[in-house]
């Protein structure tokens, strides 16, 4: 029975966006494949990690009949990547064998019956939908993304706070070193519910969402979110925990600030940097009027300094960071100031965008 006829770039498509989760070693092997279910010219992929699940559907079955099977993502993405961008490229079933054929190649993949697939059951109710242009969504997760922590003992640690309140939906990640709080305002109204989003989901998300008005809508349940957008559907599990309350983590009221161009801040770090160590990131920052020295030293005794000229009055302080937190939210960044408080040398720093109070980046001070 054939089941797909049309362009391979056709094809490739709605097989990427659903691959990107697919894990090549799960203890359940059907993981590995994908699900594939025809009706009529209706077509759907379908891939899931248990935890998160992705659909899309195209227009490019052949024939009227209705059926489904399941086959390695990888195999059949990488043969359609191999050939050649013209042509047709088929898609048949028999004997529970694939066959891939474009011009004069063809492929024979094994399959495992639909009916074997696990597929993540959807949450009977969602307490809140909240409708956002697919960039301003993918905005907010670039903007706190990188404070996630990885594989920490404190796994609601590992995804990202998603707060809607009132009129506005907030984005907050940490690691416990540093953390990232990101809002944008809507012009809907909810009532306050807070969830925690898995990093894998996260960051397949950021792959897939683009810088579009089109809309994404946003669904929360109690154990899992739903997000349609094109033709792509997502639905995800939620990490179960007490984020840390992120309010009493960002400083306020810092006397000591100074705004500098963030580029040249950027250069600065980048350049201390080479002088740190994989086991050691640490740079100091002496901070005095009119100047911050920046300077990094490692185990040979190498140096590395950097002097740039702010316009700044307060208090002298002297403090160490982890050079990879500040170059990250500067990397991210794509303002040409930042605006840099403190307190003391053992206080937290907090930067933030001149004039703009929808983002905050607090990382904590090391000793050097």
């Amino acid at each position: 029975m054939q089941l797909v006829k049309t362009q391979r770039d056709t094809l490739l498509r709605p097989l990427q966006i659903v691959s990107g989760i697919v894990e090549r070693r799960h203890t359940l092997p059907i993981l590995a494949n994908i699900l594939i279910r025809k009706d009529g010219e209706k077509v759907s992929f379908l891939s899931t990690d248990i935890e998160v699940q992705i659909t899309t559907h195209a227009d490019v079955g052949s024939g009227p009949e209705s059926t489904a099977t399941t086959v390695a993502a990888r195999k059949l993405l990488d043969i359609l990547r191999a050939l050649p961008d013209f042509g047709d490229v088929t898609l048949s079933l028999a004997n529970k064998r694939m066959t891939v054929q474009s011009g004069k190649s063809r492929f024979a993949l094994q399959t495992l019956a639909a009916e074997e697939f696990p597929t993540v059951a959807q949450a009977e109710q969602f307490n809140a939908k909240v409708t956002l242009p697919q960039k301003t969504l993918k905005h907010l997760f670039n903007m706190v993304h990188f404070s996630m922590a990885q594989q920490d003992i404190r796994y609601y640690l590992n995804g990202m706070l998603l707060v809607v309140d009132g009129k506005n939906v907030i984005a907050v990640a940490t690691d416990g070193h540093r953390l990232a709080f990101c809002q944008v305002e809507t012009d809907q109204d909810f009532a306050r519910q807070e969830v925690i989003i898995p990093r894998k989901t996260i960051l397949e998300l950021q792959r897939l969402l683009e810088d579009l008005d089109d809309k994404v809508e946003l669904e929360i349940a109690t154990n899992q979110v739903k997000l349609t957008f094109a033709d792509i559907e997502l639905i995800s599990k939620l990490v179960e925990g007490k984020f840390p309350d992120y309010t009493r983590v960002i400083p306020k009221g810092y006397k000591n600030n100074f705004t500098i161009d963030r580029q040249t801040l950027l250069h600065a770090l980048q350049r201390a940097a080479i002088m740190t160590s994989d086991k050691f990131k640490g740079v100091r920052c002496v901070i005095s009027p009119g100047s911050l020295k920046i300077s990094s030293t490692n185990a040979d005794q190498e140096e590395a300094v950097e002097e740039l000229e702010i316009d700044y009055g307060g208090d002298a302080i002297d403090i160490g960071f982890n050079v990879s937190y500040l170059l990250d939210v500067l990397n991210n960044l794509k303002c040409d100031n930042v605006n840099i408080a403190l307190g003391d040398a053992n206080s937290s720093a907090l930067i933030t965008i001149p004039d703009n109070a929808d983002f905050k980046y607090v990382v904590m001070p090391m000793r050097i």
